[in-house]
């Protein structure tokens, strides 16, 4: 790699430090390598290391970096858009589903989670747990909360929890005619289970995207998705599901 020093610029120079980082992040770096440590990439462009710090930690927020404990800081995969159309719908396991079924169990839920399905309090439903995957890595986590009565002809199935209980109550859950389904997303950040399972920090930035899926009308089931705010991004449009986009700048159809 050639020596590049910083002209004077009339923008902060962190700003444009990080612009010439993304350029180099481009054309010298593939997804999942590693950055020379920090010493060494202060000394290639001419800065100071809290100029440099900096412009990676622009870059950490961009989605285009991610310091990985015990790792260093590794070039981003690309960002998962969310998107928030409602033009198409389809239940959760369908065959163009790119969510990995992991495991099931009857447990009661959280209280809003029971009063969104309108259960009773104590009332156990399935909570089915999934995980998305970009990259090798792992980029949301989700929980679906499915009622019993939505999935009555379960009784005869002999697995109680695992991957194979789960499939079981997804393929179930499909039986039904779905009439609509309704997103809503906000920001928060990452708890205890979801940081693990996400590979960040507890307090780290998440999106959080909950689906109420609506058959006869009622709410049929309910899914809390946790996406890693840096490497995801909102799209909007009439997909209705979730796409891998494979460059930063790409823009959502």
């Amino acid at each position: 790699m050639g020596t590049t020093q910083l002209e004077t610029v009339p923008e902060p120079k962190y700003w444009h430090l990080k612009t010439v980082l993304s350029e180099a992040l481009d054309s010298e770096f593939s997804v999942g390598e590693i950055l020379p440590n920090e010493r060494d990439l202060a000394a290639r462009f001419g800065v100071a290391r809290a100029t440099l710090r900096q412009a990676l930690e622009q870059l950490e927020l961009e989605g285009r970096l991610q310091r990985r404990r015990g790792v260093g800081t590794t070039v981003a995969p690309p960002r998962v858009g969310v998107a928030v159309g409602t033009a198409q719908h389809a239940w959760p396991g369908g065959p163009n589903d790119a969510w990995q079924t992991l495991d099931c169990a009857l447990e009661v839920p959280p209280a809003a989670v029971a009063e969104a399905l309108v259960t009773g309090r104590d009332e156990p439903v399935h909570i089915v747990r999934r995980s998305r995957v970009s990259h090798g890595r792992p980029v949301a986590a989700e929980l679906l909360y499915i009622p019993a009565d939505s999935v009555p002809d379960l009784s005869g199935i002999d697995a109680p929890s695992g991957t194979a209980r789960a499939r079981a109550v997804l393929r179930e859950l499909q039986r039904l005619e779905l009439e609509r389904q309704e997103n809503a997303v906000e920001l928060g950040s990452a708890r205890a289970d979801d940081a693990r399972e996400l590979d960040r920090l507890p307090g780290a930035p998440v999106l959080v995207v909950t689906t109420r899926f609506v058959a006869r009308g009622r709410t049929a089931a309910l899914s809390v998705a946790t996406y890693r705010a840096d490497t995801c991004r909102l799209t909007f449009g009439d997909s209705g599901g979730v796409e891998i986009h494979h460059g930063p700048e790409r823009q959502a159809s």
